[in-house]
């Protein structure tokens, strides 16, 4: 009987390559110290794990980066995920809550995530405990602050980043592939950045980063199904 890892390669490989893009090196820190065994960050990403992109700060960087990741050999049916912080808008959210993207958005316009439902499912299983929070995730080519969150709130968005948007919005152009974004919390509309208690919303994000990569692994396997 073959092994349930051999399986799980084989589906991956079926799938296409995995595209994970973060946009700070705290951010890729995390991922690579929990990408250890079969979930290995690899810069090939071969069957069983996935390409782990640093793009650089804000949505010009992450543009360019990932449609250079994008025009490489091999990567045309590529599934791509975007990760690291953000800022959530809601009332409520505390630092380490998590936001699975409905759609990301910015002023080019709207992409619809690949399997919300499933990587949220997914992601509660990988942080047990941890808030999970499903909307729209919205893009700002600077760090958003006091009433510019508010009106960002009355949009509709849960939460805002600088690159997720536009990492999503290269990958789909000309192309047809499964794209998703995650992000974790670090700052809220009660825990500004600027406030005291912006080191420890830090380290729980970073714990939570650190801890969701399964998640992300199985979201991927799940591309082979027939989407909605």
């Amino acid at each position: 009987m073959p092994a349930a890892g051999g399986d799980r390669s084989a589906q991956a490989a079926q799938a296409g390559p995995l595209l994970v893009a973060c946009a700070l090196r705290i951010e890729q820190v995390a991922l690579r110290s929990a990408g250890r065994g079969p979930l290995r960050a690899t810069g090939e990403a071969p069957a069983g794990a996935y390409t782990l992109l640093r793009t650089g700060m804000g949505p010009r960087a992450a543009e360019r980066a990932v449609r250079r990741a994008l025009d490489r050999p091999g990567t045309d049916r590529a599934a791509v995920l975007a990760t690291g912080f953000c800022a959530g808008l809601v009332p409520g959210m505390s630092p380490g809550d998590l936001v699975v993207a409905e759609e990301t958005r910015d002023p080019r316009g709207t992409v619809p995530c690949t399997g919300t439902e499933l990587l949220a499912e997914a992601l509660a299983r990988a942080a047990p405990g941890r808030t999970v929070h499903t909307g729209p995730l919205t893009g700002s080519d600077h760090v958003v602050r006091g009433q510019e969150r508010a009106h960002l709130r009355a949009t509709g968005a849960v939460a805002v980043d600088m690159e997720s948007a536009a990492t999503l919005w290269a990958a789909v152009r000309g192309a047809d592939r499964p794209v998703a974004a995650v992000r974790v919390i670090v700052d809220a509309p009660e825990h500004e950045l600027v406030r005291i208690g912006t080191v420890r919303g830090g380290i729980s994000a970073f714990r939570v980063l650190r801890a969701v990569l399964p998640a992300f692994y199985e979201w991927h396997r799940s591309s082979l199904l027939p989407r909605r």
